[in-house]
């Protein structure tokens, strides 16, 4: 039974300085030769990796010489910024060079409009071999961003419950893509890959001696860093006409503005990302401090490519990279997260010259100049410029989005997982809360779900958002696991039973409550709450594997039959269920089936699985 817990993070680090006034030429003097046209590309991406975190940023304690020398190898762009701090959204955006209302993707578990053009197509009809590898479950195929990728690796690993988890090391990521490398070198190809490391949770936060959050922090960065590297140095003789682009979907708050973590609040922390291109194409040595977008990835590459123009909202940086003036305009970003996770008001922002605003029931306006930071609120003061810049991201969205069919279970509990809510209802305008007046609320959330608390903590913080909010499921679920993980399940059961009563869009509950019901022996209450599982996540099979383990384990071995094999139809590698099978044959008798279906388990098993030795008991008591 899977711990259903993943999140964002802790604690407070200033993000650097930056001037803001002007878009200046490249401080470098030119190249001596003009760099050799892009026959191909490579586009790195890090999940939730703040600028500030890099070394070519003014990090003096980054170990990130992979993205340092891209830097210096071609051009930096000192204020770059996402156009949601949301994983699924800001990469639509990357690979559509479309603000969020051009392409659908409004948050994570939305899916991406199909009719959008995206990067990968435009590269995939002009003749480019397209692959694209994923560390997580918010770019998962279903939401969209599979289109125009001829290769698309997103399958994630297992856990011990036998559910895929939601995340994957950077290096199996890397190792897969290096897989693909070698087999279209020589070709003209596109290879998008995607690394989670800088995600919560950091390293392992249980760690002796327990190491602060920002210091496991710049370990994932640089892990993600060295698999980037693996993947750069991995083009051998096609990196002379290859194009480098690394940059990442948003940052992360370490308490600035009261936030942990990201996908609330639109301040620079979780929305200023690195962005780096080097290689063929690309001058090097030069650094371009004027406002950009990831928007502008998609039309950039494509000209560096000769491709023909994306429909986009961005715009070919091309000249300034080449010294040309950047043309001022205005740059958007948004978060309806706190919409269709909470209720409460989404955020849109724009920025605009030295300005920052925010719309919001109390909007916000910063001279960024002035105040980096966005510490000095100046609305009151400036009420005419606030008014016209309202005005200006209305242009871009309103704050109602047309609403996705609603999302699916499974989704939804996998988001949920990794600390995404993804819910789908909110009551109408005038009556939603501004997020600035939750964020102790959100705070407080956020820091359950990080992964930073264990044990008595976790307990104790659960128990005091519950005392607050008698009602949150997502707390009565989290306790539940925490109590019965401690193997207090009469205390857990009301738990459970509380999130089921709430209609919490999972059936992680329901599996939480049938193993409370199976230790104390009580199976047909364990089946029962198997099958509500099954209403809640129709097809799940673990769910129909648990059925089936709980229906053997209470002396029913025969009715156990049909649905481990459902479970198997539907997932033929869940391991844990073919083993569960062949015991519920040999119980009712069946001796043939149970060693065959054995058998065939220890042939699916990995040669060095810690299963097989059990396996190959089974196997010999039944000869």
């Amino acid at each position: 039974m899977s711990h259903p817990s993943r999140a964002t993070s802790v604690l407070a680090v200033l993000l650097a300085g930056f001037a803001v006034e002007g878009c200046r030429r490249a401080r470098e003097p030119a190249p001596a030769a003009p760099p050799a046209a892009a026959r191909s590309l490579v586009l790195i991406t890090i999940d939730t990796l703040r600028a500030d975190r890099v070394g070519a940023y003014g990090h003096g304690a980054a170990r990130t010489p992979t993205m340092d020398r891209l830097a210096r190898e071609g051009v930096r762009f000192s204020r770059a910024f996402a156009t949601a701090p949301i994983t699924l959204t800001s990469h639509a955006s990357l690979m559509t060079g479309r603000y969020p209302a051009g392409h659908g993707a409004r948050h994570n578990g939305m899916r991406l409009d199909l009719k959008t053009p995206t990067l990968a197509e435009a590269l995939r009809q002009a003749g480019f071999s397209t692959a694209a590898f994923v560390a997580a479950f918010p770019l998962d195929r279903r939401f969209g961003l599979i289109k125009g990728f001829q290769t698309y690796g997103d399958r994630m690993p297992r856990g011990n419950d036998g559910r895929p988890v939601n995340e994957r090391p950077g290096r199996a990521v890397a190792d897969e893509a290096l897989a693909w490398l070698d087999r279209h070198r020589g070709q003209r190809f596109f290879l998008w890959v995607h690394l989670f490391e800088p995600h919560a949770p950091y390293g392992v936060a249980a760690a002796v001696p327990r190491r602060p959050p920002q210091a496991r922090y710049d370990d994932e960065v640089a892990e993600a860093d060295a698999q980037a590297g693996r993947i750069v140095e991995g083009l051998g003789t096609d990196r002379a006409e290859t194009l480098i682009v690394a940059t990442a979907d948003h940052g992360e708050a370490f308490g600035e503005h009261g936030e942990i973590g990201h996908s609330i609040f639109v301040y620079d922390t979780t929305l200023q990302v690195p962005l780096l291109m080097a290689g063929a194409g690309v001058p090097a040595g030069r650094t371009i401090d004027g406002p950009v977008s990831v928007i502008d990835v998609a039309p950039t590459v494509l000209r560096l490519l000769g491709v023909g123009p994306l429909d986009a909202d961005g715009v070919d940086l091309g000249p300034a990279m080449n010294g040309a003036p950047l043309a001022s305009r205005d740059l958007y970003a948004e978060s309806f997260a706190p919409l269709l996770d909470f209720g409460w008001s989404p955020l849109r922002a724009i920025w605009s010259g030295p300005w920052k605003y925010i719309a919001a029931p109390r909007p916000e306006l910063y001279d960024l100049v002035r105040d980096p930071g966005e510490t000095t609120d100046v609305v009151k003061r400036d009420a005419a410029r606030a008014a016209a810049l309202q005005a200006q991201v209305a242009r871009y969205s309103g704050p109602d989005i047309i609403a996705q069919p609603g999302v699916d279970p499974e989704t939804r509990a996998r988001l949920m997982a990794l600390g995404y809510t993804a819910g789908t209802s909110s009551p109408a305008g005038p009556s939603r809360s501004d997020p600035k007046d939750r964020r102790d609320e959100a705070a407080r959330l956020a820091h359950v779900i990080s992964g930073e608390l264990e044990g008595a903590a976790l307990e104790r913080a659960l128990r005091e958002i519950l005392s607050a909010d008698p009602r949150n499921p997502q707390a009565h679920l989290r306790l539940g696991y925490v109590l019965l993980e401690t193997g207090r399940c009469r205390e857990a059961t009301p738990h459970f039973q509380s999130a089921i009563a709430a209609q919490l869009p999972s059936a992680d509950a329901h599996l939480g409550l049938a193993a409370c019901e199976t230790a104390a022996r009580r199976f047909d209450a364990a089946a029962g709450a198997l099958r509500a599982a099954e209403q809640v996540e129709p097809g799940n099979p673990v769910v129909m594997a648990n059925l089936g383990l709980v229906l053997s384990d209470g002396g029913h071995p025969s009715d156990a039959v049909a649905p481990l094999q459902r479970a198997l139809t539907l997932d033929p590698d869940l391991h844990q269920a073919r083993f569960a099978l062949a015991i519920a044959f040999a119980r009712a008798g069946r001796r043939a089936e149970a060693g065959a279906t054995a058998r065939e388990l220890l042939r699916r098993l990995p040669p060095d699985a810690a299963q097989r030795p059990e396996v190959e008991r089974l196997i010999k008591e039944l000869r």
